[in-house]
């Protein structure tokens, strides 16, 4: 199954609200939400810093993480989150094996003066000096 990372900050109400009643959130909330949608909580953790929780979970798919990501936040304890879906060891392995085949097509717009594709000016830009 697709692996995904949830990160959540919490209000200030809601933070509030937990000091009054210490719990789990990860285990009484989290949990029961992913595996709603078929999926598994592999880990999950308190952080400092821009996010307050943070969960790794396995989902069947794109659309379920999606639904658990909407139902955390649709409920209002949550200010702000993301959602990232992680890749596999394999998997990236797969995409770098696969990169080459689109850097040869690719062409990014570049700024006028960079119009020589062979230029130190477009190494540069491209990062390869």
């Amino acid at each position: 199954m697709p692996l995904f990372m949830h990160q959540a900050a919490y209000t200030s109400e809601s933070i509030a609200a937990q000091t009054r009643n210490p719990q789990n959130r990860i285990e009484v909330a989290t949990r029961p939400a992913v595996e709603a949608v078929g999926g598994k909580l592999i880990t999950g953790g308190f952080s400092l810093g821009e996010f307050d929780v943070i969960a790794i979970f396995e989902a069947p798919d794109d659309v379920s993480a999606a639904i658990v990501a909407l139902a955390v936040n649709a409920g209002g304890a949550i200010k702000s989150s993301r959602t990232t879906r992680l890749l596999s060891g394999d998997e990236w392995v797969e995409a770098l094996q696969k990169t080459p085949v689109v850097s040869e097509i690719y062409r990014p717009a570049l700024p006028d003066p960079l119009v020589d594709e062979n230029s130190i000016e477009t190494a540069r830009y491209r990062g390869y000096l």
